[in-house]
């Protein structure tokens, strides 16, 4: 018997929703898949669009749980400022915790102070120091954005979107559909554990390269992050 038989199935809660599960019993299919793909569309031509002047930038990630009196928020904001004073834009997801700090940071700069925010159930706005935010609704779109506009990605502790986009660079960086990429981890107590895990088990099973752990890097130092920033190879904004 259909368990799911005796129900009409409800409305996708985001477009990211609609696409990834539609044609299931649970959740109503109201796109066709050209629909799908045009929408698709408008959102990587809004992006490039609205990003094609940025040149040298910087990602932030971590968590949006991060509260403002929080030490690791201080330092987001503190690395997101000297990030700028070099002449960073910043970028980051938009929400509240360590986006804001970095967003903060980089308005305090006087740089620009990006924020790419993804449609969720559960609405999130860009938080107060966002200069030029954008809306996604497809989180593969979004991801794009982070990579293609950045130099680097700077990694603050955080949970599975962070993990989601600290692993999405590796493999990127791991196939070479990016090269020169630095990934830098802030705050080594916290990331102790992932880079014993990928250093041993993972490494002695033979599920990666010993390059792969090494090209993450780990550190407490500010001052070593924009100088490893500053080192990696930088975009041309396109001005016309």
């Amino acid at each position: 018997m259909d368990v799911h038989s005796d129900h009409d199935p409800r409305r996708a809660e985001s477009l990211d929703e609609e696409l990834l599960e539609a044609e299931s019993i649970d959740v109503e299919t109201y796109l066709d898949d050209a629909k799908r793909i045009e929408r698709i569309d408008e959102e990587l031509a809004m992006g490039f669009s609205a990003l094609a002047h940025v040149g040298k930038a910087v990602s932030i990630f971590g968590s949006a749980r991060t509260p403002p009196g929080d030490p690791e928020y201080a330092l987001a904001r503190d690395a997101a400022q000297r990030l700028g004073e070099a002449g960073f834009a910043i970028i980051t997801g938009a929400g509240p915790g360590i986006m804001e700090a970095a967003n903060r940071g980089a308005t305090e700069a006087g740089v620009s102070s990006i924020g790419l925010d993804i449609e969720l159930p559960h609405e999130q706005a860009y938080n107060e120091w966002v200069e030029l935010g954008l809306t996604f609704h497809y989180f593969f779109t979004r991801k794009v954005m982070f990579v293609r506009y950045a130099s680097a990605f700077v990694v603050f502790p955080g949970g599975f979107g962070t993990l989601d986009e600290l692993f999405e660079a590796a493999t990127l960086r791991q196939t070479r559909k990016i090269r020169h990429f630095p990934i830098l981890l802030v705050s080594s107590s916290y990331w102790k554990g992932l880079v014993d895990w990928l250093s041993g088990p993972v490494l002695e099973g033979g599920k990666i390269d010993p390059h792969d752990v090494e090209r993450l890097h780990v550190t407490d130092d500010l001052d070593e992050v924009v100088a490893m920033c500053e080192a990696a190879d930088h975009r041309t904004p396109r001005l016309a």
